[in-house]
Order: structure tokens, then C-alpha cells, then sequence
């Protein structure tokens, strides 16, 4: 049914945004594949914390991205490099037809993507920007991006101007 509704609001024209599972949805919806297991502690970077963790410590678990210097995120923030949460088992193995890098985690796993400009506005994060968002300018600044894109403003700031998540 979620993969109905993307496809139902991309054809429509609307903004379509995905955290977590529904970035993965989004990913496969465009045609992307995902890969499994990439929580596994054996892997040079594990995607999500170890098994025994209290709940609200798995959000403590991450790793930084480097973002894409020309995409939506880098130019909100005016920064090439986050540290995210990372609570997954799954990611991209194979990005979607027609999506653009957003983020990539230090293995090459992707950590974002977006819609190319023109196109309805998409943007999905595997991390958790709701987490602790009170506190967290980036997590502010991403929620104002999906602010701009729902009033029907573009998705990408125009060069050097960046967004004040106030």
C-alpha cells in the first residue's frame, strides 16, 4: 500500500518525504533495491547499536556522512559533514531511478537522497531526525526544509543562502 501512495503523490506533483522505513520504501518505489544485515557488529561500520542496548541508547549510536556539496542538505546547512544516528538493518543497495546522493556514511552506504531539481520534491534520511529534534539545529533545519517544500517552495536554496530553521 505505502508503495501506492508514493507513486500516487509523485504523479500528483506533491512532496513526498521518508525517515528510516520510508526512506527505504522510497528507494524501492523509484525502482532502488536494499541491502540487509548492515547492523551486523562484524561490519567495519555497523549500522544500528548492539542487541542489549536500552532503547533510548540505540539513538545514541552513529557515525558521521559526508554530504553531497551541491544537494539539498549541504546547502541548508552549509556543511559537508554531519553526525547522524544510525539504528538500521537495511539500506540502499541500489539507488532508485532518477534519485540524487543526499549523504553516504564513511563504508559508502547511502544516507540520503533527494528528487533532481524540477521534479516533485522528495527527501529521505535513514537517520532519525525526530530524535531529540528540540535540541538539534540539523534535525530543525531538515524539518524546515519539508516546511519549505509543503508551502510549495523549492527544496534547494538558491547558492550561498542557507536556512534559518527558526
Amino acid at each position: 500500500m505505502s508503495l501506492a501512495l508514493i507513486q500516487a503523490m509523485r504523479a500528483r506533483g506533491r512532496p513526498v518525504f521518508g525517515i528510516c522505513r520510508g526512506f527505504q520504501e522510497l528507494n524501492v518505489a523509484c525502482g532502488g533495491t536494499l541491502a540487509r544485515d548492515l547492523g551486523d557488529l562484524s561490519r567495519s561500520l555497523p549500522h544500528h547499536a548492539p542487541e542489549d542496548v536500552a532503547f533510548e541508547a540505540m539513538f545514541d549510536h552513529g557515525h558521521a556522512v559526508d554530504l553531497n556539496p551541491h544537494g539539498v542538505l549541504a546547502r541548508a546547512l552549509s556543511s559537508t559533514r554531519l553526525r547522524v544516528n544510525s539504528v538500521h538493518y537495511q539500506g540502499v543497495e541500489r539507488l532508485g531511478e532518477g534519485l540524487v546522493v543526499e549523504a553516504t556514511a564513511p563504508d559508502g552506504v547511502i544516507e540520503a537522497f533527494s528528487s533532481p531539481a524540477g521534479d516533485p520534491p522528495l527527501l529521505a534520511v535513514q537517520w532519525h531526525p525526530e530524535w531529540g529534534a528540540e535540541a538539534d539545529p540539523v534535525s530543525q533545519t531538515f524539518f524546515a526544509l519539508l516546511g519549505r517544500a509543503l508551502r510549495g517552495e523549492p527544496l534547494m536554496l538558491p547558492k550561498g543562502e542557507t536556512l534559518d530553521p527558526a
